[in-house]
């Protein structure tokens, strides 16, 4: 059976050292740093509608799902576009869910940035 322990205490980690010792042969462990957080995922989605309602790139506007990819693509994540029925490409494949508190911080200080650079007036008081 599945099992998932957060390493937030010692108490925590004698439980996975517990787990690990009673596991049997063949038993895969998986370490992975914590994901992005629900307020992370908020903030990302309120700066995208920022964006995309204000900023024009390369003459064009696009939706918040395109500037998502865009800003990921610029901060090194890989994006993989794929023709659309319309003849459209959109992104496909990448999903912020997977990344981590530390690459969503990442994203979104790099959204700021551009914001900055490009007279972006937040709706939000970010601090």
């Amino acid at each position: 059976m599945p099992a998932t322990v957060v390493l937030d205490s010692p108490a925590q980690r004698e439980k996975a050292k517990a787990w690990c010792g009673k596991a049997p042969d063949g038993t895969i462990v998986t370490l992975k740093k914590p994901g992005r957080t629900i307020p992370q995922n908020d903030r990302m989605w309120a700066l995208l509608t920022d964006v995309s309602a204000q900023a024009v790139h390369n003459g064009k506007r696009y939706t918040t799902d395109q500037w998502k990819a865009l800003f990921c693509h610029a901060c090194g994540h890989e994006i993989q576009f794929i023709q659309g029925l319309n003849d459209e490409p959109f992104p496909a494949g990448f999903r912020t869910s997977k990344m981590t508190k530390e690459q969503m911080s990442d994203l979104l200080e790099f959204i700021f940035a551009y914001g900055a650079e490009h007279g972006i007036k937040w709706s939000n008081d970010y601090e």
